[in-house]
């Protein structure tokens, strides 16, 4: 058997949100044994499986992403170390900071693709016994790296008998 259903998320501040919660309420009946695919269907966010007592360990994720891939330098640094991406393609400028080319949608919107790239837009969890194959201290992440990512769509693929 398989079954496909496309679900929406509600929206979130930017963040690491746990949503096993939110995604279970709008999947039917899992069957006895098989995997489930998630799939985000946007590229400015991502999915992963973490630490779900903690509410701590989600603050620390936004901390190193945000450190792994800081967002544009303005032209009000007060460093002064701004260079228009035109001049200097993907370069670093002053210490630490980078200018993207891609500037379109604001300067949150590049780093959130390349964040989406390193977590990932995916998931695939086995189904024991009806139920997600999660350890007892992991859940379900939405993983939202825009300011105001809006409401975001998965499809999710069960697969199972």
């Amino acid at each position: 058997m398989i079954q496909q259903r496309e679900i929406t998320l509600k929206p979130r501040p930017r963040g690491f949100h746990l949503v096993t919660g939110e995604i279970m309420s709008q999947l039917p009946r899992l069957p006895k044994t098989g995997i489930v695919n998630i799939f985000t269907k946007h590229t400015s966010c991502g999915l992963t499986i973490n630490e779900n007592a903690d509410p701590d360990v989600r603050v620390d994720m936004e901390t190193i992403f945000n450190h792994l891939v800081p967002e544009m330098t303005s032209h009000h640094e007060e460093r002064g170390a701004y260079i228009h991406a035109s001049e200097q393609r993907g370069h670093l400028h002053g210490q630490d900071r980078l200018e993207y080319v891609h500037t379109l949608e604001g300067s949150d919107d590049m780093p959130a693709h390349a964040k989406s790239t390193l977590s990932g837009v995916s998931l695939t969890i086995p189904i024991t016994d009806g139920r997600l194959n999660l350890g007892t201290w992991q859940g379900i992440y939405l993983c939202e790296y825009r300011n105001y990512g809006g409401a975001r769509k998965l499809v999710v693929t069960i697969i199972g008998e």
